[in-house]
């Protein structure tokens, strides 16, 4: 095995002063997702989702973060996945962000929903058509034999939707609205600064974290 427990790298680009930080963890993650979009990370939007089954067993993958505002984060997926059923079964969730090249974290914690139709099937028609023909073909987390069943499935729907592709009742998006959002940045010596906001009576609660 190799032996990773010597390497390290001391952060140094910036700092956080809970003084100058903006009052509304919205506006800070505005802020913060602006000028990663402008660095040249590979998915600036990815994060990792995390879900707990109605057993109490974690699980944690990769999304993409499709839109935010002041109600929270949006991504989609098939609700008959894994974590589409963890999610029904358990609304509690967490999020992170790790924009590794601007030496930042951004955790999220909360409860997930739905959203409306409408508004999934807005995004969905904003897609590609073979991704929304993707949507249908694929039964997301199931167990598959073979690739060529799933192309099979693809060439399947796009004989039957040859032109318009309608929404899957079974895909949409979900919305995260948070209870606490922590900012965080690399500092050196791992003295790194931690900002986080909890949703208290309806107000945002500023604390200064340790590292």
């Amino acid at each position: 095995m190799e032996d990773v427990s010597q390497i390290r790298r001391n952060y140094k680009k910036s700092k956080l002063d809970i003084s100058t930080v903006p009052e509304s963890p919205y506006q800070f993650f505005d802020i913060w997702m602006k000028e990663a979009l402008k660095s040249e990370l590979l998915e600036p939007t990815a994060f990792v989702l995390s879900t707990v089954s109605k057993d109490s067993k974690p699980s944690s993958r990769i999304v993409l973060l499709k839109e935010y505002d002041n109600n929270g984060f949006v991504f989609f997926t098939n609700y008959l996945s894994r974590k589409g059923n963890e999610l029904s079964e358990n609304e509690n969730v967490a999020m992170l962000f790790f924009w590794d090249s601007l030496e930042r974290q951004v955790r999220i914690e909360g409860k997930a929903e739905r959203i409306s139709y409408e508004e999934s099937l807005k995004y969905f028609n904003s897609r590609s058509y073979t991704s929304r023909i993707g949507a249908w073909a694929s039964k997301q987390s199931q167990v598959l034999n073979s690739r060529f069943t799933l192309m099979r499935d693809v060439a399947k729907y796009m004989a039957k939707y040859k032109l318009e592709v309608p929404l899957p009742e079974f895909w949409g998006g979900i919305r995260i609205v948070p209870e606490a959002i922590e900012f965080w940045q690399g500092r050196e010596s791992r003295l790194h600064d931690r900002i986080k906001y909890n949703l208290e009576n309806n107000n945002w609660v500023i604390n200064r974290l340790y590292p």
